[in-house]
């Protein structure tokens, strides 16, 4: 069932992390950017079409933008009970096929999700320097189906924006996307 992203404030300080990478078995915290100019941090699994229509521009986008003081952290929280495709080491297949440079994290609990109050997937989330959030919504208007192209324009305009020292445009349109897969009788109240 397709359901839009939270739009959680803006201004909202980024809500820290601690969680294992699926390639590499490492632990990755928000700490570990503290000196990025920007991050993004995106809700995304394998099984999703959403997810599939928008991969290889998520992976261009965070690939292209590594090298300008930008960071970008994956993260998968869906049930691998429910959707196996969704289990660690699928998802590392995910990343290692995607060609992914940055890290793909697994959110077991579902607390880091619930906490950046993450509806969907794609959901992305953009914090500026001071991990005050500036964007947050859709890549772009592409959907599986709509024959818009996948230009990550929406997205891309919010990075350059914070990269550049400017103010993020204040519109901006929810992301659409698969319900995050969670636990039975986990979900949060926003969710149900």
């Amino acid at each position: 069932m397709a359901v839009q992203s939270t739009m959680l404030k803006l201004g909202t300080p980024a809500p820290d992390f601690s969680l294992t990478d699926v390639g590499s078995g490492t632990t990755v915290s928000l700490q570990d950017f503290a000196a990025k100019k920007a991050l993004l941090v995106m809700f995304i699994c394998r099984h999703c079409p959403y997810v599939k229509h928008v991969e290889a521009e998520l992976t261009r986008l965070g690939n292209e933008y590594l090298h300008k003081g930008f960071a970008v952290v994956a993260i998968s929280a869906n049930d691998p009970d429910q959707y196996p495709d969704d289990s660690p080491a699928n998802l590392d297949e995910q990343a290692k096929r995607l060609g992914f440079k940055f890290p793909y994290l697994f959110d077991a609990s579902q607390q880091v999700a619930k906490a950046y109050t993450a509806a969907c997937t794609p959901d992305l989330f953009l914090f500026d320097q001071q991990r005050k959030l500036v964007y947050r919504g859709e890549l772009d208007d592409s959907r599986p189906g709509n024959n818009v192209p996948v230009t990550g324009q929406d997205l891309r305009a919010a990075i350059e924006a914070v990269l550049a020292g400017q103010p993020v445009s204040p519109n901006q349109k929810p992301s659409i996307g698969c319900s995050i897969k969670w636990k039975p009788g986990t979900a949060p109240h926003y969710a149900q």
